[in-house]
């Protein structure tokens, strides 16, 4: 079948009451300005907190961000990026943490990747992650996979969806949903397979002005009621 957007919103909106209702379940994204005005440590806070949920309920990593947020001084990259393995070490012995030594060293690695890009761009991490088009954001995928540390596979539109920069997931359901469509044969890893996936959502958000997020929700819930 060819994916349209209005086949799309269709068989969406019947599952639901209202017009309200619906729009009402779809995730907004943040707009450029407020990305740019969040600070960097907000970022390597979100890469962290991306790179602990892997393999672990989300859930579980939330309740504990605070601590972790008390732990490592707020996530200044600046700060971070010093972290040794004696201060790992010392973080190991908290309680309060969840204790992954792997994990936690890539708190100083993706603060060196933070504080390179802030180099390379003469400005915020946070103007280099606003301004990057939406148009190629497996573009992105593809840049924080290769500098970041442990940001490959979903952890980089993980993290995107944490910051609030817009990006679509590719969830078992988007996923069934693009392979209905014809757009791939299985989950997309390879490049040509991802730059289909790009430019059939490029298609929906040029059909109906909605961002990324939403059309990945929708293409879900055609697969997979939330209720």
């Amino acid at each position: 079948m060819n994916l349209t957007y209005q086949w799309l919103h269709d068989t969406v909106r019947a599952r639901f009451d209202s017009n309200a209702a619906m729009e009402a379940f779809l995730p907004q994204a943040l707009p450029p300005e407020e990305l740019r005005r969040k600070s960097d440590d907000r970022y390597l806070s979100a890469m962290t907190q991306r790179v602990f949920q892997a393999g672990i309920q989300h859930s579980v990593v939330d309740a504990k961000w605070p601590a972790f947020e008390a732990a490592f001084s707020g996530f200044d990259p600046t700060t971070m990026v010093a972290l040794s393995d004696a201060d790992i070490e010392q973080h190991m012995q908290n309680t309060t943490l969840i204790r992954h030594r792997a994990k936690m060293q890539t708190i100083a690695q993706n603060a060196r990747f933070i504080l390179d890009v802030r180099q390379e761009q003469s400005g915020s991490f946070g103007a280099f992650i606003a301004d990057w088009p939406v148009t190629d954001i497996i573009g992105l995928w593809r840049l924080l996979a290769t500098r970041g540390a442990r940001l490959g596979g979903r952890s980089a539109a993980g993290f995107l969806r944490l910051v609030g920069k817009d990006t679509f997931l590719l969830t078992s359901d988007v996923v069934a949903r693009l392979v209905a469509a014809g757009v791939v044969t299985r989950e997309p890893s390879a490049q040509r397979d991802l730059q289909a996936v790009q430019e059939a959502f490029n298609a929906l958000h040029a059909a109906s002005g909605r961002p990324l997020c939403q059309l990945s929700a929708l293409c879900a819930l055609s697969i997979h009621p939330a209720f």
